[in-house]
């Protein structure tokens, strides 16, 4: 196992992280999966056990309240996080992205006001990017606005699939303040309490698998916000997007390998038990063919994120790195679910394993942050660049 700063101490860590979503979050999916009030209850218990067991926000900075894993390290806990899908719910690393752009871009009383709840789990955040009339690939798109009356940020636009929005404290609305400027340099950032009159949740938007769902359509009418919401910045939303994007990327694909080996695990357990045609199906060539490739595959993907998070560790953009993992995670993901799916035949179609609820869930995975076209664009244009020394592999 490629082991990039992951020391005995941290490594012992993981272990019990491991445990902890094995024996318990694992076990309660069925629960959780409906998604209703008994659901809330459950998943307060396993934030509750996670605490008692000091393994909640261990990836947050340990000035603002978090166990202060250092982010290599925390790559690899995303990986075992992300055996189940409620595992960031679970242990507090669902709101890691916000605080740490909080943490560095965030006032005092910013600060004060949302870091400190946020990282305890006491409220949750939302980011406001993406919009239905433009392309959500394409920030330097968005006409959400921001007009400066006096003290107060007057905002006005349309958001969807702003997640969690239904049930958070705050939205970070990237929206334009600049309109003069260049086109990196047009938009900005504001925190917006939900609560502000304006602020509407025209609907919780139906999805694949998620028909209750938090992924929201949000409307802005004259909302109204004092100067200081401002995070960051004016001109610097472009900027802060991305910083908070890049190493999220890095841990949404240790998290599907999460996925994918539990998956495998899947496939092999179902392959060594099932008898069909005259032998049990590990004895099949076309199955043995669906593991060693799913296993190649998860292999692949493993080195090649740790690859880019190292990269991002010493300081590199990793730009090239991230967006390589980015699709060819999401691939892995898909196929390794498929086929884990094909060699439970019939059973894998029914709610009666998470596969079905799995595979779902992996189809998202080459839209969010990036669809697979753009990232594969961003690698070939730096590459035709310079493909001598601009490769990874240089």
């Amino acid at each position: 196992m490629a082991s990039y700063g992951l020391t005995g101490e941290v490594r012992a860590l993981r272990e019990r992280v491991k445990t902890f979503i094995n024996t318990e979050v694992i076990p309660a999916e069925p629960l959780l999966m409906r998604e209703d009030k008994e659901a809330d209850h459950v998943l307060d218990g396993l934030k509750q056990s996670a605490k008692r067991q000091g393994l909640w926000a261990l990836g947050h900075p340990k000035e603002i309240g978090g166990g202060g894993v250092p982010f290599m390290a925390f790559v690899y806990f995303n990986e075992v996080i992300g055996r189940s899908y409620w595992g960031q719910n679970a242990i507090g690393s669902l709101t890691m992205q916000d605080s740490i752009m909080l943490h560095r871009y965030g006032t005092p009383e910013q600060k004060e006001r949302w870091l400190k709840p946020l990282v305890a789990g006491d409220i949750l955040p939302s980011v406001g990017l993406t919009e239905p009339e433009v392309a959500g690939s394409d920030p330097t798109l968005m006409q959400t606005t921001a007009v400066l009356d006096g003290d107060q940020w007057v905002i006005n636009g349309h958001k969807w699939f702003t997640t969690g929005a239904n049930i958070a404290a705050f939205t970070t609305v990237f929206c334009q303040t600049e309109p003069d400027a260049p086109r990196h340099a047009k938009f900005s950032s504001i925190i917006v309490p939900t609560d502000t009159p304006g602020y509407e949740v025209v609907r919780v938007i139906p999805t694949m698998g998620h028909t209750g769902g938090n992924h929201c359509e949000l409307r802005f009418t004259d909302v109204r916000v004092p100067r200081g919401s401002l995070l960051g910045k004016r001109g610097e939303g472009f900027v802060i997007a991305q910083k908070r994007l890049g190493p999220g990327r890095i841990f949404h694909c240790m998290r599907w390998l999460g996925q994918a080996q539990r998956a495998f695990e899947l496939m092999c357990e179902r392959a060594k038990s099932r008898f069909a045609h005259g032998s049990m199906l590990s004895e099949k060539g076309e199955i043995q063919r669906y593991i060693a490739e799913s296993a190649a595959e998860i292999q692949a993907a493993r080195l090649m994120t740790l690859d880019a998070a190292r990269a991002m560790d010493e300081g590199d953009e990793a730009r090239i790195e991230i967006a390589l993992i980015k699709f060819w995670g999401a691939r892995m993901l898909h196929n390794v679910i498929d086929r884990a799916i094909q060699v439970h035949g019939g059973l894998g179609l029914t709610s009666d394993t998470p596969l079905e609820f799995m595979y779902r869930e992996a189809r998202y995975a080459r839209i969010y942050d990036g669809p697979d076209e753009v990232h594969r664009m961003t690698v070939a244009r730096r590459l035709l660049k310079d493909p001598v020394n601009g490769a990874p592999w240089a």
